[in-house]
């Protein structure tokens, strides 16, 4: 049996002018070859679940950190800064290093590849790193965190703290997603997992030692407490992936020819793969800007990173499930059983979230469990509710960009997101016109329609792709 075609490494194909044949990973067998099996949904549920785990790990993080800070010296001052301010700007910053996890996956298949994308990784992790530098150290945050997002002055300096203790996030990040997309690739997802644990352990620690203390400022322990997390999971990236290094990927035949290796080649597949979170973080401080236009500035900013933790705990378990399409999507069969799968979890996902927005368990869970003032827990359970269609939608979305990435149509993808970009802006500002709602609310509503606009682009993007693949395969026939 030959080895799967995937449409990702057929050489002759430039990457966003050509039509990937053939779509959905089901490649018809030449003469005398076996068809290889179909992708049954006990091999995705065997890939996705040991990522989903990972996600949903780190999913607890950011509701670990909130819930800490709100138990320290002026809770609510600390938590608008670290929600308003530090979280947004950190995660715009190294926003173009996320997607190496795809990208990694994707292209790590031989040794050539694999040494080629490090170094591409590792110059971007520098710049990255030196742009978050000059966030941090600089008067370009009071211009950022003034006259962008628009918080109040004595926001300022608790951010730039929190900030400043986040310095090695960007690089860390870049360099365990870069490797982790290499243990994917080799049918190691499992470590993922384990490194999540271990960023647990690596962020726990300063948490436990903040609260034991008690009189450190709540956003410096939350910076220091991230970046203890994510270099602890990143050094064990690093040592997991030695042994796929020195093993199977030293040992796997060349497939990537070197017309796809060039920088400029690097680029064209990563750039709009990079603008895609980069784009969709902007939802992040654009966000807040609006929130600090409208009614319940500081309560909206202060309950903020708790419901974004609450809610990206519920759909990370969808945004695993990117990676997992990128692995089989050159799969016999695949894109039907992996469309099934993410419809069957989507809908379970936004039923969850719904059970918690519509009774008692969100105002006790973000109380109770996040530490939240009662009259912060009532804003937070309220707004709550109207981001219930976002889990399906990331499910979705995972699904249509995974094909997409397969096929190296990237292009669509970053067109998707300018499309959240432009919904989400449209109803912030007419929810600042109107200021009526708290805007804790509006940003939730604004996020539903930007999601609801992307993922709709995408999947007309993927129809689109998947028939041409077909005339294609119907005229060489």
């Amino acid at each position: 049996m030959s080895p799967r075609r995937n449409a990702e490494s057929v050489p002759s194909r430039p990457r966003d002018e050509a039509v990937p044949a053939p779509p959905g990973g089901d490649p018809a067998p030449t003469s005398g070859e076996l068809a290889p099996p179909r992708l049954r949904s006990r091999d995705v549920l065997a890939t996705w679940w040991p990522l989903a785990g990972s996600w949903l790990l780190m999913g607890v993080e950011i509701p670990a950190v909130s819930a800490v800070v709100a138990r320290l010296e002026d809770p609510t001052t600390n938590l608008a800064a670290f929600g308003g301010v530090v979280f947004p700007l950190a995660l715009l910053v190294e926003s173009p290093i996320i997607m190496m996890l795809a990208a990694s996956t994707a292209m790590s298949r031989d040794a050539i590849a694999f040494r080629r994308l490090r170094a591409f990784m590792t110059r971007m992790a520098v710049v990255l790193t030196l742009i978050h530098v000059a966030v941090a150290f600089t008067p370009l945050l009071d211009w950022l965190a003034l006259s962008v997002i628009g918080v109040k002055p004595e926001l300022v300096e608790p951010a730039r703290l929190g900030l400043i203790c986040l310095t090695p996030w960007t690089w860390a990040i870049g360099d365990r997603r870069f490797h982790q997309g290499l243990l994917i690739r080799f049918g190691r997802s499992r470590d993922v997992a384990v490194g999540t644990m271990i960023r647990l352990v690596g962020t726990a620690i300063p948490l436990t030692i903040g609260l034991a203390v008690g009189t450190l400022p709540g956003v410096a322990v939350a910076g220091i407490a991230m970046s203890c997390g994510v270099l602890f999971e990143a050094a064990y990236a690093r040592w997991c992936a030695r042994a796929v290094i020195r093993g199977p990927l030293a040992g796997a035949p060349r497939v990537t020819p070197d017309a796809d290796l060039t920088t400029g080649a690097i680029l064209a597949f990563y750039v709009p793969l990079a603008m895609t979170p980069l784009l969709g973080l902007l939802s992040q401080p654009i966000g807040a800007a609006g929130m600090a236009r409208m009614p319940l500035v500081v309560e909206s900013l202060a309950v903020w990173s708790m419901i974004n933790g609450l809610g990206f705990l519920i759909r990370s378990v969808g945004t695993a499930f990117n990676e997992v399409v990128v692995r089989h999507a050159g799969d016999r069969g695949a894109e039907r059983t992996l469309t099934r799968f993410a419809v069957i979890a989507g809908a379970i996902a936004t039923s969850v979230h719904l059970l918690i927005a519509v009774t008692p368990a969100g105002a006790w869970l973000f109380q109770h469990v996040g530490g939240l003032p009662s009259e912060l827990s009532a804003v937070a359970a309220e707004a709550f509710l109207f981001a219930a269609a976002l889990p399906m939608l990331v499910w979705m979305m995972s699904l249509w960009t995974g094909l997409l990435v397969n096929a190296r149509r990237t292009r669509a993808i970053s067109e998707a997101v300018v499309l959240f970009i432009v919904g989400t802006s449209a109803v912030l500002v007419l929810g600042a016109r109107l200021d009526v709602l708290a805007g804790a609310i509006v940003a939730n509503l604004a996020l539903t329609a930007g999601a609801t606009v992307q993922v709709a682009w995408l999947g007309i993007r993927w129809r689109g792709v998947r028939r041409a693949a077909e005339r294609q395969g119907a005229d060489r026939g």
